[in-house]
């Protein structure tokens, strides 16, 4: 239970034990991102269900404090970093690399979370609105397939977190993950569209940026997350 439990403390604000860990051992823990997942979808679901006693609306919206809340925002910062640095490289890497360390959020960065946010919120209504919340779920739980996808496709960026997770993920790993998203999948068909998704989102990491880090993998979780969701919303009006 130690690796859950540090993937828990990484990716999430839940409250947990105090677990002490070496570099190691904290990458290992990237294996249990998709178990981390779940919770976080349970958080999720559940949220969307309360707020939908009300109407539509308030379920999407509380579903998705709860979303942000319980990842403290962790992949959202990630996607702006990363909106920033591709907008002030100009095919520079350094500059690429610079921007990227930079803590502070520019103009391209918040516009890339601020149309995230509206995504997600209009997203989640439709889910909200047909009463699909189990798919809430597992979301969630297949957007965090994608990092141990990439973390073995793709070359580090740099010398990082990204770096790190590329020498724990097993092969055993990728098939634990996949058969258990095949098992969902057979329930909601539309989380298979997460396989072209990830592929998608590392083709153009490679092309683009060159190699995969840190914020590469929060920026792919939070677009996967979205593009499930408006794969789930699909495949319920086409069926």
């Amino acid at each position: 239970m130690k690796g859950l439990i540090l993937a828990l403390q990484f990716l999430t604000r839940l409250p947990l034990p105090r677990v002490e860990a070496d570099g190691p051992a904290f990458a290992a823990a990237m294996r249990w991102f998709p178990a981390a997942g779940l919770m976080i979808g349970g958080l999720v679901a559940g949220a969307a269900w309360a707020g939908a006693r009300i109407d539509a609306w308030t379920g999407a919206l509380l579903a998705l404090l709860a979303w942000v809340w319980v990842t403290g925002a962790l992949h959202l910062d990630g996607l702006a970093d990363l909106a920033d640095a591709k907008g002030a490289a100009h095919r520079d890497r350094e500059r690429l690399l610079a921007v990227l360390a930079d803590p502070h959020v520019g103009a391209m960065g918040a516009t890339a979370v601020a149309l995230q946010l509206i995504a997600k919120l209009v997203l989640l209504h439709g889910l909200v609105q047909a009463a699909a919340f189990g798919p809430l779920l597992l979301i969630p739980f297949a957007a965090r397939i994608g990092p141990l996808l990439w973390s073995r496709w793709l070359p580090p960026l740099h010398d990082g977190l990204g770096a790190q997770f590329r020498a724990v993920i097993r092969p055993a790993d990728l098939a634990l993950w996949g058969v258990m998203l095949l098992a969902a999948a057979f329930w909601m068909p539309a989380l298979l569209a997460m396989a072209p998704l990830a592929g998608l989102w590392g083709w153009w990491i490679f092309t683009r940026i060159g190699g995969i880090s840190g914020d590469s993998h929060g920026a792919g979780i939070e677009l996967l997350e979205s593009g499930l969701l408006l794969a789930v919303i699909v495949w319920a009006r086409a069926s």
